[in-house]
């Protein structure tokens, strides 16, 4: 283990005296500070951290992953180019105590670089209500939406199947598929016909009620938190002043099924009138979850819309609760962006046991655009005709499933909305982009290093 130390002490020097880390190491320290200042956002409090968070988060990792893939390739193809590796490879250490010092030299920079960043970017967050000046209301405002780190439960989407099967076959027996779908093949009509079934489940028509039913709604402290349930509306008609009202009952409602009384209050807010199209939230008191965790949410289209209220499948109604500190879910985005890293530097090391610098930086940049977008390619070709699907799901989607999903593991989508990041999610990530693929680069850049020929006898 001395020996793998002694790598690892030597590539963090190395990696310091070069003038690129100098240079990124440099402009963070700089821009976030910057950043946090001129950060505007929608002009509000929350607007302002949303946006500093985003930026500097983003800006953080993109160098820092950009930091890690040159280190981690430089360290060893330098002692390669310059011939230095003869002087080490003659001494008592072993190839792999070699590569393993230099992968653990990356790691350990990366998580002293990391602690430092995500520390400045939390005290310039921590700083920034008192140097905006913040009022009384915005410090609230952000410290229910913003400062916390919130559970979110979605309603389950109905299971229609069943009735997309039956309605698919009598167009089919009744000759109208064709002209109900045009240029649709049957199994895409039958994806057409569920979602619209699952959207006619999650549409109330005028006097209609809709209920949701949450279980294991755990609040950390019921008596004193509030929940909120964020919505969005959709209309069939839309109004006049693009307007919708709304009559919300939120508790526990399972009197009204048995006739049996409750203890727990039930929460009404009398028709409201909230802008379509756009997100708003309700706040109620957490004490309207019951104390075995079972909460509805009931929404009653009155007579004054003269519409049909529909809530999108994707984000149409959730429910929202504190269920961990801000400073917790902060310490476990920081930990998402430390597994990335762990990834690129075993990457990084696998490029460059077989490969020069310029050829095995090109191989893991392309890796890296690859992953940091993976999620949306494999979202984008859902949508594409059904040979073409085939053919994706025999060529790109196998190359996107080695490489983690960096766009859908992103702190940010959590941070910024304020979502818990759950410890296991966090153990997930860890298992499936640490132990499993990082890993197996790790063991690729062994043995490639093992067998390679750093040098030839000539007689």
């Amino acid at each position: 283990m001395r020996k793998v130390w002694a790598v690892a002490t030597n590539t963090i020097r190395q990696a310091l005296r070069m003038k690129v880390a100098a240079i990124f190491i440099l402009l963070l320290l700089v821009l976030l500070p910057v950043m946090g200042a001129t950060a505007t956002g929608d002009g509000t409090l929350k607007g302002r951290l949303q946006t500093f968070v985003s930026y500097g988060m983003s800006l953080t990792g993109l160098l820092l992953s950009l930091l890690t893939i040159i280190v981690s390739v430089y360290s060893i193809t330098s002692d390669i180019e310059h011939h230095q590796i003869y002087t080490v490879v003659t001494k008592p250490i072993r190839r792999y105590q070699l590569i393993l010092g230099k992968f653990l030299g990356v790691v350990v920079l990366d998580v002293a670089l990391l602690t430092l960043f995500f520390g400045l970017i939390y005290g310039v967050i921590a700083l920034m209500p008192r140097f905006l000046k913040a009022s009384e209301e915005e410090v609230t405002q952000v410290r229910n939406e913003f400062f916390t780190a919130r559970a979110s439960l979605v309603p389950p989407v109905v299971d229609v199947s069943a009735e997309a099967d039956k309605l698919l076959n009598q167009l089919i027996a009744d000759d109208k598929l064709e002209s109900l779908y045009p240029g649709y093949t049957p199994q895409e009509a039958k994806r057409l016909l569920t979602k619209r079934l699952q959207l006619e489940k999650r549409a109330a028509v005028v006097g209609g009620t809709l209920i949701w039913e949450f279980q294991n709604v755990r609040p950390t402290d019921p008596n004193n938190q509030s929940l909120f349930i964020r919505f969005k509306y959709d209309v069939s008609v839309t109004p006049q002043d693009e307007q919708a009202y709304g009559d919300w009952q939120i508790g526990d409602l399972r009197g009204f099924k048995t006739g049996i009384q409750v203890d727990t209050p039930i929460y009404r807010t009398f028709p409201r009138r909230d802008p379509i199209r756009k997100f708003r939230e309700i706040e109620v008191p957490a004490s309207a979850v019951a104390k075995d965790g079972y909460l509805a949410v009931a929404f009653m289209n009155p007579p004054l819309n003269d519409t049909t209220v529909l809530f999108p499948i994707e984000d149409g109604l959730e429910v929202l609760y504190k269920a961990d500190t801000f400073l917790g879910n902060y310490v476990r985005a920081a930990l998402m962006i430390l597994f990335r890293l762990v990834f690129l530097a075993c990457l990084g090391v696998m490029a460059a046991s077989f490969l020069s610098f310029p050829v095995a930086i090109l191989f893991c940049l392309v890796f890296f655009v690859i992953g940091a977008s993976g999620g949306f390619i494999a979202e984008s070709f859902t949508y594409m005709s059904e040979n073409v699907n085939r053919v994706y799901t025999y060529t790109i989607q196998v190359l996107i499933q080695l490489l983690p999903q960096f766009d859908k593991c992103n702190p940010s989508k959590f941070l910024i909305p304020a979502r818990l990041i759950s410890w296991g999610m966090i153990g997930e990530i860890m298992l499936v982009m640490v132990c499993v693929k990082a890993t197996v680069l790790l063991i690729l850049s062994l043995v490639i290093f093992s067998f390679r020929e750093l040098a030839k006898v000539v007689v």
